[in-house]
């Protein structure tokens, strides 16, 4: 009988290899190429029954053609380096010191992803793909735009998985859910005035700055939801005029609003409402433009609801048993992600979804990112133990 805890050397060998070699392909958003082909590669020689790179650049893999399907999603992008003369290990040397797999996107989320390319096999050499339709997706510019890649690839390819798993990293806890957000630009109009007459004109900057106060006691004042708590961040501010010498006829502010579950739509639009009423100002869900690598253009409307998964349901029932076979113990603590990630592609769908990946997330973004290599092999193969009890 297989150990669902264990894996051969040789195999964990060539997924910690795998790992490392996308590691060392720098993929920031938008010039993912060189990561996508590396990874429909790899499916190829992993003997999938299915790669392709679609005309966004995600690349979409899949074993098996059973009924059931279940779909694990990655993104390929990560965030740039800037300070890659400060790290203990180069950046993108992929190099595996102490037991952690160091390197950018280690944690955010190249390890995650290599696991779940690896998992589909994992499960078809112990005779647990019978019945069983396996997608992996890796998709493009999850950094700047969430969910817009995983939801082209869907709309194109007409893929309505059973279940999904968003790869994301949360130390290999189970995360059951995640925050909404929505990003929002305000702005207040002036009158443009001479400097040396500021009184024939009206300042936008000081029409915004009873907002600001505003925006800052509305953060204080968020409620507490099932022990949940939003967040609303001012993150940029900027004016115009028609020189320094004159009166700012307009100001801009950048909100980023976080929301847990039981705030909705309606929920932002009265604190919205709340925020510029009775001043000369308007708000609004920015549109954020992009060009894929492959050319493609891309649009996202940020604002996206908080979701969880039930309990109860069928996906977490059957993640459990996964986690206690694999791992040998009952979870005791469920994560709820304070970011936001491609399961926003799933959840407007209707496809349930959870949330499990290696890595520490409070190293994502940061100097000195690393992951656990014991951490990506365990990801696999509870991976693989979930194909087996879907």
């Amino acid at each position: 009988m297989v150990n669902p805890g264990s894996i051969d050397n040789g195999f964990s060998t060539e997924l910690a290899a795998f790992a490392q070699e996308l590691i060392r392909i720098e993929g920031l958003s938008g010039r993912e190429e060189a990561v996508a082909r590396a990874i429909a590669a790899k499916m190829e020689a992993l003997g999938y029954d299915e790669v392709r790179i679609d005309r966004y650049g995600n690349v979409l893999g899949r074993m098996g053609n059973g009924t059931k399907k279940l779909l694990f999603d990655s993104h390929t992008d990560t965030v740039a380096v800037y300070d890659a003369d400060q790290w203990q290990v180069p950046p993108f040397s992929g190099e595996v010191k102490d037991g952690f797999l160091w390197g950018r996107g280690s944690v955010d989320m190249k390890s995650g992803l290599a696991a779940s390319v690896f998992a589909p096999v994992l499960a078809k050499e112990r005779g647990m793909l019978d019945g069983k339709t396996v997608y992996v997706t890796c998709t493009i510019f999850e950094e700047d735009c969430d969910g817009v890649g995983l939801d082209l690839l869907l709309a194109d390819s007409r893929i309505q998985p059973d279940y999904a798993v968003v790869c994301e990293p949360s130390n290999n806890r189970i995360a059951i859910g995640h925050k909404g957000k929505a990003q929002i630009i305000l702005k207040t109009k002036g009158v443009s005035a001479h400097g040396s007459a500021p009184e024939k004109g009206v300042n936008a900057i000081y029409e915004m700055a009873e907002i600001i106060r505003r925006v800052d006691q509305t953060n204080r004042n968020l409620p507490v939801i099932n022990g949940r708590k939003g967040t609303l961040v001012l993150s940029r501010i900027s004016s115009t005029a028609v020189s320094l010498n004159a009166v700012p006829s307009e100001c801009e502010i950048y909100l980023d609003r976080r929301t847990v579950p039981g705030e909705t739509q309606d929920t932002l639009q009265a604190e919205m409402d709340a925020l510029t009423a009775g001043k000369d100002a308007t708000w609004e869900v920015d549109t954020i433009r992009r060009t894929s690598w492959t050319g493609q253009p891309l649009t996202y409307y940020p604002l996206h609801t908080a979701w969880e998964l039930g309990r109860e349901h069928p996906l977490m029932q059957a993640f459990i048993r996964a986690y206690q076979q694999v791992i040998g113990i009952t979870p005791e603590k469920l994560d709820f992600w304070d970011f936001s990630t491609n399961a926003v592609a799933l959840v407007s769908r209707g496809i349930p979804v959870i949330g499990f990946g290696p890595g520490d997330p409070k190293l994502a973004h940061m100097r000195d990112e690393r992951c656990a290599v014991s951490q990506i092999e365990e990801a696999c193969l509870l991976y693989a133990q979930l194909i087996g009890l879907t």
